[in-house]
């Protein structure tokens, strides 16, 4: 290879697989869906990330492990850009990340953000499997969980508290 920049984009978003989201380390930043885009600009290679909430408090963090990712591929000059619009949602998680979340004991989002038409939609309650036993006979505890992006829900078969992963 003559130049970094030949390394076509795909092979870049595979490295940045290994990447984990700093508040749930089983998802990728890929398989969360804040990696958006890579491209090459002359010999800096821009990845574009969109937070999953605008203040996130991670966004440093992944940046940071982006570049220490791509730096150990041999990436030297990467520029890591925020695009906020359109807002990250959870329809571009992964089924990847959508099973690790399961495996995690996070139940993953059962409705879609976006409708066919492009109209956020708001369902009054999902109903959410447990992570841990399968049983629908779940309830919401709290609309906060762990972090911001999560709720938290209760089984009543296992009566074992878990994280659901919000829609939005």
């Amino acid at each position: 290879m003559n130049s970094v920049s030949t390394v076509p984009p795909s092979q870049i978003m595979t490295w940045l697989e290994s990447v984990p989201d700093p508040e749930i380390p089983v998802l990728s930043v890929v398989d969360l869906g804040v990696v958006r885009d890579v491209a090459w600009q002359g010999e800096t290679c821009v990845v574009t990330i969109t937070p999953t909430y605008s203040g996130c408090p991670a966004m440093r963090e992944i940046t940071e492990d982006i570049r220490r990712t791509l730096a150990d591929h041999g990436v030297r000059a990467v520029h890591v850009q925020t695009r906020l619009a359109p807002a990250w949602t959870t329809d571009w998680m992964s089924a990847r990340g959508r099973a690790a979340l399961k495996g995690y004991g996070i139940a993953a989002p059962v409705e879609r953000a976006i409708d066919i038409s492009g109209i956020s939609r708001r369902v009054a309650q999902p109903t959410v499997a447990c992570p841990h036993c399968g049983s629908s006979q779940t309830r919401l505890v709290s609309h906060f969980g762990s972090t911001s992006c999560k709720a938290l829900y209760r089984c009543d078969a296992c009566r074992e508290p878990f994280d659901y992963f919000k829609t939005h």
